[in-house]
């Protein structure tokens, strides 16, 4: 029987919300078990068919609730409305090959570290569980599980470049490898045998075995003949439907599961290896040119353009800047609020350039591996789809239950009405029954799943492609989509309108592109052409299209990207913007870029003019570059003007 909580505490051993899942313990009691194994020889099979299609019963019956602690086996229901149940077995993980002696945990793991407080001395044992592709071990101390592969959110900015800047041991990477597992997204493709049984054990299909055994011991051939053929025939395309599905998500993820990376050893230098092999904590050297990221990572040095189209749609380049190395106690997602994104390198996107340091390096330190990854958050959903719950199906279950109810009732009637003809045993039990298979239509889920398939390769010819068949049905309901990103619907054409420079505390006539005389130079036209994040690539000039736009009506170029600049004996890199051939500048050297925050609501760069001094400029929203502002420099007529062109 299950257990009864009245309480949802953290403080109760036994029962933890566990992520999105409330997770019980129970421990298997060997006379349980075998009473179990006795009812399923019994039944034929059927309690084996019963405890599949409900995982709950068969912990139930087979284990006793205990505390997490001496779990063996772990029931794990959904907080959501569903509440669907799955149970997992415990595992124990061995360290004994890794650490030698005592002597060895203080230099292996930290003493915060879930690593430490995971491992069980002195049998030098983890005890862990598997949900849903990610690995939880057993916190001693926290008395709970919890999540690995993942660097730990305690983490200060500074703690992470003191701590992880030099890169791990050869002893704490082997640790953390057998603990995290490998760093791989790892999708088998399912074999057609276990996809056909799993399509078989459907309660449906169980149900239209039932029915036709039924009809041919009443000598129902034909339509007994057509619903197998119309079954198989449903559950012929589902099986082929599912395996291309699973190879076709296999080759979309096999792709960076073994990629060459160089990582940092500390005090060891520098070593190649298998991109498997990356830990949550190790530091990766990104050398020039493009590279596929096998893992999220944070940039701790040098500056990267990465290309996320893969993640987010947007063909737009990206600009990853390093992690500040901020002397304070918040945790470093904390610390950058909302902006914590651009320090980040995701898995499965692509680093177009590079852009080193003061020594010409770029180190980012793994922060997540495996199904931990952005992208593996995206396959799990893939993987693992929530539920549907729509009115329709709501509504049909309903009217299954009718339909179960009436049958129920002609049941007992056809009972009656033979057994007081007299009938034969057999006869009446055949007859009764065979009420049930005429109310409930077996041929109603192949005739659903037939159609869903048929709905889906037509929308394959048009090039739609559907995660989830389940919700097609309800496609033909919607009279309204609405998407969130505009410029994926709308053209790409943009231009500039024109520019409101301001001088002596006014505002002076409005300068529009295109012109027949260019801009003079001054800080409004720096600002025009340094202060941007685009990049040249493939001899094209990428970036946001505002951005763009600005920087071609200047008719500059952007021509000399991360040149070499030296100062004294330091060598830096940097971008060189320069002019045209009737320019009065050489150009332009940006020394440094602070991308655009939103949460700041503007960018600055760092740029010098060959052969002057080095300025700082700054770009963002009206509203927020004012306040920046000196008083006395200000514009009395600034918030008219602001809301006069802003609804024009």
């Amino acid at each position: 029987f299950p257990p009864h909580y009245h309480t949802k505490q953290c403080k109760n051993d036994s029962f933890l919300v566990f992520d999105v899942q409330e997770i019980f313990g129970y421990k298997t009691q060997g006379c349980r078990k075998a009473l179990c194994i006795a009812g399923y020889i019994l039944s034929c099979g059927a309690l084996l068919l019963l405890f599949y299609w409900k995982p709950e019963w068969d912990v139930w019956a087979n284990c006793v609730p205990c505390s997490l602690e001496e779990a063996d086996v772990v029931l794990l229901r959904t907080t959501d409305e569903f509440r669907i149940y799955s149970h997992k077995h415990v595992t124990w993980i061995s360290m004994s090959g890794i650490i030698r002696s005592r002597l060895d945990y203080p230099s292996i793991a930290e003493e915060d570290s879930i690593f430490n407080k995971a491992l069980m001395k002195p049998s030098l044992q983890v005890k862990s569980i598997q949900v849903q592709k990610i690995r939880y071990v057993w916190n001693i101390y926290a008395k709970q599980f919890q999540k690995v592969g993942a660097l730990e959110d305690h983490h200060t900015c500074s703690a992470i470049h003191a701590k992880f800047g030099s890169g791990l041991t050869c002893n704490e990477q082997s640790l953390r490898r057998v603990i995290c597992g490998p760093n791989t997204i790892d999708v088998p493709v399912i074999p057609i045998w276990k996809l056909l049984i799993k399509e078989v054990l459907n309660p449906f299909y169980v149900f239209q075995l039932f029915s036709v055994c039924l009809w041919f011991a009443e000598d129902y051939m034909e339509y007994a003949a057509a619903i197998i053929i119309m079954s198989l025939l449903s559950i012929s395309l589902t099986v082929y439907d599912l395996r291309q599905q699973s190879v076709k998500l296999q080759r979309l993820v096999e792709s960076h599961n073994n990629i060459m990376v160089t990582v940092c050893r500390n005090k060891e230098g520098f070593q190649e290896l298998e991109s498997h092999h990356l830990v949550p904590g190790d530091t990766m050297v990104l050398k020039e040119g493009k590279a596929l990221l096998p893992c999220d990572a944070i940039l701790i040095s040098g500056q990267c353009i990465v290309n996320e189209s893969m993640l987010t749609g947007e063909s737009i380049p990206v600009t990853k800047t390093q992690l500040p190395q901020a002397d304070n106690l918040k945790p470093w997602k904390m610390h950058c609020a909302e902006d914590y994104k651009k320090h980040i390198l995701f898995c499965g996107t692509e680093v177009i350039q590079t852009k080193g340091d003061d020594r010409g390096v770029v180190k980012a330190v793994v922060l997540q591996t495996g199904f931990n990854t952005t992208k593996g958050d995206l396959v799990r959903s893939i993987l693992y789809p929530k539920p549907v719950n729509f009115k329709l199906y709501r509504d049909a279950l309903r009217f299954l239950m009718c339909l179960i109810a009436f049958a129920t009732i002609g049941m007992i009637y056809t009972v009656c009405v033979f057994a007081l003809n007299g009938e034969e045993a057999g006869e009446v039990v055949k007859k009764a029954l065979d009420v049930i298979t005429i109310a409930v239509p077996p041929a109603l889920p192949a005739a659903l799943t037939t159609g869903i398939i048929y709905t889906q390769r037509r929308l394959k010819k048009k090039g739609i492609f559907c995660i989830s068949p389940q919700r097609i049905n309800m496609c033909g309901q919607l009279n309204l989509i609405c998407f969130d990103k505009t410029g994926t619907l709308t053209e790409d054409g943009l231009d500039l309108w024109g520019l409101l420079p301001s001088e002596g505390n006014c505002f002076q006539d409005v300068h529009r592109f295109p012109a027949d005389h260019s801009l003079p130079w001054g800080p409004v036209f720096s600002t025009m052409v340094v202060c941007h994040s685009l990049i040249v690539l493939e001899g094209k000039i990428q970036g946001d299209p505002l951005d763009v736009k600005m920087f071609e009506a200047t008719n500059w170029v952007n021509c000399d990207l991360f040149g070499h600049q030296t100062e004294g004996q330091r060598s830096t890199h940097a971008t060189v913007v320069r002019p045209g051939p009737k320019a009065s500048v050489e150009g332009i050297t940006i020394l440094h870029q602070f991308p655009f925050s939103s949460a700041l609501q503007r960018m600055s760069v760092i740029a010098q003019e060959i052969g002057g001094e080095k300025q700082v400029f700054t770009k963002g929203a009206p509203e927020m570059v004012a306040v920046l502002c000196r008083a006395e420099t200000g514009n009395q007529h600034f918030k008219r003007f602001l809301e006069m062109h802003r609804y024009k």
